[in-house]
């Protein structure tokens, strides 16, 4: 019930800003507007007020603002001069791109005020690197603290961001990365002690799109956990051994165990042809430092199928992470908004023309299931959380409307800077072409959303 409820709501708050925009500038330009719609097809809700009619349709998955124009039906001559076809040039453009610009505007408003609420985040404390990673070739260890970052060959002695958090970092990383630029990160030890600055190579990746995997090559995959045992499965491989749900893990087959993940990584190892190893741990029980070490055999059982087999012990690995409270002040807030608008316009913007020329997946396109689910996640974790979510899709939602695409706002300011350039407007013919042509493309989008909605819900992706 929450997912469709914050759905609806997410849905609702985003059409309706995306069509104010373009009826508040139409009416400050002087065009009659004859109807306000949200949603499509049959109107469930209708009331006029003034000279508009204000509409609440059946299929809400978009709206529209319809205006007097001679292209749709007749105009009375009294009225010629606020159809928006005898509008100036400018003026309409300004009445097209004005639905996108109120996404974008409630996108800053929106991140603002989740700044200021603020959020409990993970501390930028790092578990130890995944072996073989850029972290760990760097000189990145288990309990290093990420104070700052400062990308490309920026001056490193004055131009720094600081890291709030750990899914901070982790958004510096994904920028960069994608940008094709190295990442200098300026660390302390967890005590704020022995600073240092360290460089991630992350330009000799060559990485299309942020996932998993990146973050795994790169060697930064979560936050540090102290390497306690949580809930064990009954009848386990964790549970014949003798673990119990507070052990602290010493060691693994003699070697120190610093943090969860590192436990987490051994355990992964251990196997050898699809068959697992029996594994020597050292314990202390509760995690009592005065209590004597004790020793068990722990020997993994092998799960998944295919190349997908992994060793596993069916036991939770790890501590929670420790947790900082990100708050922003009140004009750090306006100015957080605005560059947390630009960063995410610009990395849209990236992976489309990523997976335009076939450099990133098409997986990464996600529809209105997708957009449900993570909808109603983020709105159990909190008022904070569903802000920052809503202005991430409204800022995809403007970014996606500026595209040069025919149906599209994008599409009409094309056609505007044609007619800026040579004087004429489209001609009627091509006109429809395009339409077609970007009906065909739009359903073709959609339907590709709709298909990795589905595979990742099936567990295809």
């Amino acid at each position: 019930m929450t997912t469709v409820l914050a759905f609806i709501v997410t849905l609702a708050i985003l059409i309706v800003v995306h069509e104010w925009g373009h009826y508040r500038v139409a009416v400050a330009c002087g065009v009659k507007v004859l109807r306000f719609s949200i949603g499509f097809g049959r109107p469930l809700w209708r009331r006029q007020r003034g000279e508009t009619e204000f509409v609440v349709a059946a299929l809400p998955l978009g709206g529209y603002v319809k205006m007097l124009d001679e292209r749709e039906e007749a105009v009375d001559p009294s009225e010629l001069h606020r159809a928006f076809n005898r509008q100036p040039l400018l003026r309409r453009a300004a009445i097209v791109i004005a639905g996108p610009a109120a996404n974008l505007l409630l996108a800053v408003a929106l991140y603002a005020v989740a700044g200021w609420i603020g959020t409990e985040e993970p501390r930028a404390l790092l578990s130890t690197p995944a072996s073989g990673s850029l972290a760990e070739q760097a000189g990145l260890r288990s309990g290093d603290w990420v104070r700052a970052s400062s990308a490309g060959d920026a001056d490193r002695d004055g131009d720094w961001d600081e890291i709030d958090s750990f899914s901070d970092l982790r958004w510096k990383l994904t920028q960069s990365t994608l940008a094709g630029d190295d990442l200098w990160l300026r660390v302390t030890d967890a005590d704020g002690r022995h600073e240092r600055d360290v460089r991630l190579a992350l330009s000799t990746l060559g990485a299309r799109e942020a996932d998993a995997a990146l973050l795994k090559r790169i060697g930064i995959g979560s936050p540090f956990g102290e390497p306690v045992i949580g809930k064990v499965v009954p009848d386990g491989p964790a549970d014949r051994a003798g673990l119990r749900a507070g052990d602290r893990v010493l060691s693994v087959d003699g070697e120190a165990m610093p943090d969860a993940a590192r436990v987490r990584e051994r355990i992964r190892a251990a196997a050898r042809e699809g068959r697992p190893l029996p594994m020597t741990w050292l314990v202390q029980r509760g995690g009592d430092a005065a209590a004597e070490p004790i020793e068990l055999e722990v020997e993994p059982q092998m799960q998944g199928e295919g190349e997908q087999r992994v060793a596993r012990i069916e036991a939770f690995v790890g501590g929670a992470p420790e947790m900082v409270l990100v708050r922003q002040g009140a004009l750090e807030g306006i100015g957080y908004g605005f560059r947390r608008m630009i960063d995410v316009s610009s990395l849209s913007l990236r992976m489309l023309g990523k997976m335009l020329i076939g450099e990133a997946s098409l997986r990464n396109l996600s529809g209105p299931l997708t957009i449900a689910d993570y909808a109603g996640q983020s709105a159990e974790l909190g008022l904070a959380y569903y802000l920052g979510f809503l202005a991430l899709v409204s800022v995809s939602l403007g970014v996606l409307n500026l595209l040069p695409l025919p149906m599209l706002d994008g599409g009409h300011l094309m056609y505007y800077l044609f007619e800026g350039v040579t004087g004429r407007p489209v001609s009627e013919v091509w006109l429809d072409r395009l339409q077609r042509g970007g009906l065909a493309i739009m359903v073709l989008m959609m339907s590709l959303a709709l298909y990795n909605d589905l595979a990742r819900l099936l567990g295809l992706h």
